[in-house]
């Protein structure tokens, strides 16, 4: 309430303060003048992302022994199946050389329990030998089966083993510091692992955004995928542009904000894991956005305001508005204005209206305007300071005023 009154006496006093001017015949004040623009204009959510790896794997060994090899260098690009490290197979070669004779003793020996077995049905059938004679054959014939697919198992689990002292690379991606050197024992149990193996092509941006945005990121989502541009720290480097993958389940109710999960081609390498940038949602793109310099807004008591020029007409108040007075219209003897009132301005003078805007945003030094301004119309972007509702004005261009320089805003 009480800036509603301030505003009302801060306004009355400017229309008189005006009106006086104008009778002093005061010069009219140089400014630079705009027209307002229209174009397309893209609108951004702005968060601090941070880079991760697509895919990240620490490669670990998986049995006990020497380590023989190391096939690997630092920085190294690997593909999947590349050798890493070679672990010493000999003592894992033998346990399954002793896996497979063994196997191979419990299946001589089930052959000629079959044979047996073979013949007995012969003697069952003539009263030779009796039933438990055969049923006692035929259980020793099922364990052995059994004991040489055991044997079988023993083996394959042998050659696992075998297997797993030579390790390859699980994906396609970058090597960092070896952290085992070739010649130590290494043990499965080891918390230490040999190399850590990061996929940076494609790669992903974890970013955070206020919770208010959720619904405006779900309804523009909803009509195809969403861009994504990485930019550095200084906020001029674009360092890549992906494509919005998933947004979190949940809401971290510490911060008020949400996760948002991007992916990114990083054909070029600019983007490291561990890099913190600055995530830009293109959330849409305004069509036949009104702008104009960020210069030309103005803030006040009421909020954001610009000045705009203006062209009075003969017999016309500051403002373009026409004197109802006989003798403003030629009638009668003037009188001179009255207190608070101004008189009528000269053919072709320019004055500036008071304009209260609405600014949806300010970016690299535009701002996007949803009410107040119109384009082609002209507003004042330097020498504001001077002015007030109904101020005289001319125009300059770089410094001098339009009618000197030859050219006009």
């Amino acid at each position: 309430m009480a800036s509603g009154i301030y505003w009302v006496i801060y306004h009355r006093a400017a229309v008189q303060k005006a009106a006086e001017t104008a009778r002093s015949g005061s010069p009219a004040v140089p400014v630079l003048a705009v027209k307002v623009g229209q174009k397309d204009v893209p609108i951004y959510l702005d968060g601090l992302g941070t880079v991760q790896a697509f895919n990240a794997v620490a490669i670990r060994v998986r049995v006990d022994g020497q380590l023989v090899k190391v096939a690997f260098t630092e920085g190294q690009d690997v593909k999947v199946g590349d050798l890493l490290v070679q672990i010493d197979p000999a003592p894992y070669k033998a346990a399954l050389a002793q896996a497979v004779a063994k196997k191979a003793q419990d299946e001589a020996v089930l052959v000629n329990a079959r044979l047996d077995l073979k013949r007995n049905v012969d003697l069952v059938a003539k009263s030779i030998v009796s039933q438990q004679v055969y049923d006692t054959q035929l259980a020793l014939v099922n364990q052995l089966d059994a004991t040489v697919k055991a044997d079988q198992a023993a083996i394959d689990a042998a050659q696992v083993n075998v297997d797993y002292t030579t390790i390859v690379a699980p994906l396609e991606g970058r090597c960092g510091i070896r952290l085992v050197d070739q010649g130590n024992i290494v043990h499965a149990n080891d918390t230490n692992s040999c190399v850590l193996i990061t996929q940076l092509r494609p790669i992903s941006v974890i970013a955070t955004l206020p919770e208010q945005t959720l619904g405006d990121i779900q309804k523009q989502w909803a009509h195809g995928a969403l861009t994504v541009i990485a930019v550095d720290r200084d906020n001029k480097t674009t360092l890549g542009e992906g494509k919005l993958t998933v947004i979190d389940n949940q809401i971290d109710t510490t911060t008020g904000t949400l996760k948002l999960k991007a992916t990114f081609p990083n054909t070029d390498l600019k983007l490291w894991p561990g890099q913190f940038v600055n995530a830009r949602l293109l959330l849409e793109t305004r069509k036949n956005g009104v702008v104009v310099p960020a210069a030309v807004i103005q803030r006040g008591p009421q909020g954001s305001y610009a000045f705009v020029v203006k062209e009075d007409k003969p017999g016309e108040k500051p403002g373009g508005k026409p004197s109802d007075k006989p003798e403003d219209k030629g009638g009668g003897k003037p009188s001179g204005p009255t207190a608070g009132e101004q008189p009528a301005r000269k053919p072709g003078e320019l004055t500036v209206e008071v304009r209260p805007v609405k600014v949806a945003l300010i970016e690299g030094g535009e701002a996007l305007i949803d009410e107040g301004l119109k384009p082609g119309e002209r507003v004042v972007v330097e020498g504001q300071y001077r002015l007030q509702a109904g101020s005289k004005v001319k125009l300059r261009t770089n410094g001098k005023p339009a009618a000197e320089s030859g050219a006009e805003q």
